[in-house]
């Protein structure tokens, strides 16, 4: 029996219209509960703004939020391609030899264990107030992640696959880059997604400890001059940016790796 073209697509199209309308229908039912318990309770813009205020406050200087929004766009971006380079090849390095693995692993989970928000204020002493300090912290944010996450995905060749490319012959290094790396991206994309996020964490940090733009300085600001709408205007376009860079990671994720989704199911 012959199946109708449109039988066949309908599946499909219904999954990527749910991907799209399932979180705007969240973010607008979000927004509408939040609307209304302000309304209700009668709570003082002060203490929290409807959504209403922020829109009004985004609207008021919009020039202002896209000066400060692409700062902190720049430095999450910049810092976490640095944290993707030095966390991939820090990876490959454990993988490749247990002693090594066995000698840094720990140190590098120690360091990870330090609040980063503690590192903050001396890494604006060491490096000065301008963009660096703060790319600095998302690399620290982002690293150990992706590290972990990448890790996980090396080691985890099925023990027959590695029979199979031992059987051909393959060296080492063969094994390597046509074996356990195309096996471990899905993985390695898990730890991406998880640091792109973290990488945002990182530049809001690094911008609190010192400097005159990014959102993060937005935030202290507002604090200063006691402008709730301004905060929370800023925090919604942080909330923003880091669904945007996730996604994009997605959506890269599902480009690249079309047959992950059928191994893992």
């Amino acid at each position: 029996m012959t199946v109708p073209r449109g039988s066949e697509s309908a599946p499909g199209g219904r999954s990527w219209l749910a991907a799209a309308l399932l979180p705007a229908v969240g973010v607008v039912t979000l927004a509408a509960m939040w609307w209304l318990s302000t309304i209700v309770f009668d709570i003082n813009p002060f203490v929290l703004p409807a959504p209403p205020d922020i829109v009004r406050r985004f609207a008021e200087a919009p020039d202002f939020f896209f000066h400060h929004g692409r700062a902190t766009l720049t430095e999450t971006v910049v810092g976490f391609g640095i944290a993707v380079a030095i966390g991939l090849l820090t990876a490959v390095l454990l993988t490749a030899s247990r002693t090594v693995e066995r000698a840094v692993l720990p140190l590098l989970v120690a360091a990870n264990a330090v609040p980063k928000i503690a590192v903050a204020p001396l890494l604006v002493v060491w490096l000065g107030f301008g963009s660096v300090p703060k790319i600095a912290m998302v690399v620290l944010i982002a690293f150990f992640p992706i590290v972990v996450s990448a890790m996980a995905g090396l080691t985890s060749t099925p023990v027959e696959l590695a029979e199979l490319a031992k059987s051909l012959s393959a060296s080492r290094l063969q094994s390597f880059v046509k074996l356990r790396i195309p096996w471990a991206l899905p993985q390695i994309f898990v730890g991406l997604k998880l640091g792109v996020t973290l990488s945002v964490v990182g530049a809001v940090v690094g911008e609190f400890a010192g400097g005159d733009q990014g959102l993060g300085y937005v935030i202290v600001a507002s604090g200063a001059s006691a402008d709730t709408p301004l905060a929370f205007a800023a925090m919604t376009l942080l909330s923003a940016m880091s669904v945007l860079l996730f996604y994009l990671l997605a959506a890269l994720e599902r480009l690249l790796l079309p047959w992950a989704r059928e191994i893992t199911g």
